[in-house]
């Protein structure tokens, strides 16, 4: 078996934890569709039902763009656990040439999003550090 690329663990596994600090400090968590270019991350608000598309997570990086996004990896056989952390920096893109490459990417990779329309914000992260583990 070849050396461990945590950034290729990441980038191939099909959903992450998004951590974000709410206004008031308390941490805020959810899971996430997401797509890699490079060391910029993509996830989306989609047309999944939710009772809005002012979420939580929007509102934190809006207070706050310090998030990180984590990928895990579990199997009974302990030697094949990892994980991989990316932290970086988001923004809100409602329009514009990275909104269309995270609508572009997130459609590539899932195909989910031939029927479930792409039509909210891109949250972008700028990966400062790529982290992780592995048994």
């Amino acid at each position: 078996m070849g050396e461990f690329d945590p950034k290729a663990a990441f980038t191939q596994s099909l959903v992450a934890r998004l951590a974000t600090i709410t206004p008031a400090g308390m941490p805020h968590l959810v899971p996430v569709v997401f797509a890699v270019d490079g060391d910029l991350v993509f996830t989306a608000v989609d047309a999944k039902p939710k009772t809005t598309q002012r979420l939580r997570r929007l509102t934190n990086i809006e207070s706050n763009p310090r998030v990180s996004l984590l990928v895990d990896h579990y199997d009974d056989d302990w030697t094949q656990l990892w994980w991989v952390r990316a932290d970086g920096v988001a923004a809100i893109q409602h329009d514009g040439a990275a909104m269309h490459t995270g609508y572009r990417l997130l459609r590539t990779k899932y195909p989910q999003y031939q029927s479930v329309p792409l039509d909210g914000p891109v949250v972008t992260v700028s990966v400062r550090r790529w982290s992780g583990w592995h048994g």
